[in-house]
């Protein structure tokens, strides 16, 4: 585990995000915003809506491995509650960080290994809004074991829509997210409000790799 204060972890994503605007600014989309313009993320209480059917393919495929360390099977979606850790994260750098936590509910271990897919839908089996998460490589994957009924967790950062012109962001807000834990095809959706870009140009949210335990304030990933 390394531990990074708020400060440290701002000057690590401050780069993709000083980047990412950058590109947005130049991509010169056409069209309207979808919805009225905000520059704030607003988050509601979370809802969870656990292993439910892909209906296609992850856009950004989630890290796999056939089997993992001690001969233990990668962890199921059937198998997991996913959700997000509210109790912990907050803003910095003009972005959201919030943990995604993954409860193994079956009564035997399991393990995971790198990172989730992540992406803004519009609802359970509905249809993505804007670009998938992309991975923060700058964190090295490792094999966790997680235990019957414990937890393991991944950091995710979302980036303020209004960081980014609303002409190429096309803000909206989105009321779910949808989670394909690693090495699962089968996703999980996890109610919750984020002000969100619905042009694929534009990639709000970075996904750091899994780690065990519950997320912790200022210790990343």
């Amino acid at each position: 585990m390394i531990t990074l204060s708020v400060s440290a972890r701002r000057g690590l994503t401050a780069g993709w995000l000083v980047a990412a605007v950058a590109t947005a600014a130049g991509c010169g989309s056409s069209g309207s915003a979808t919805a009225p313009h905000s520059a704030a993320t607003t988050a509601s209480s979370s809802a969870t809506v656990s292993a439910a059917p892909a209906t296609s393919s992850p856009a950004v495929a989630p890290t796999s491995r056939s089997s993992t360390a001690a001969g233990l099977a990668a962890c199921a979606t059937a198998n997991l509650s996913v959700g997000l850790q509210t109790n912990v994260g907050g803003g910095a750098a003009g972005s959201q960080y919030v943990p995604i936590s993954f409860t193994n509910t079956a009564g035997t271990a399991c393990a995971m290994y790198g990172f989730p897919g992540v992406s803004f839908v519009t609802g359970p089996n509905g249809s993505q809004i804007g670009a998938p998460a992309s991975r923060q490589t700058s964190f090295p994957s490792v094999t966790v074991t997680v235990a019957a009924h414990a937890t393991a967790h991944a950091w995710l950062q979302v980036a303020e829509a209004g960081n980014y012109p609303p002409s190429t962001c096309h803000p909206v807000t989105a009321h779910w997210l949808r989670v394909y834990p690693p090495a699962n095809t089968a996703a999980s959706y996890i109610g919750h409000t984020f002000t969100a870009c619905s042009s694929a140009k534009v990639t709000v949210m970075m996904i750091d790799p899994v780690r065990a335990g519950s997320a912790v304030d200022g210790q990343v990933p």
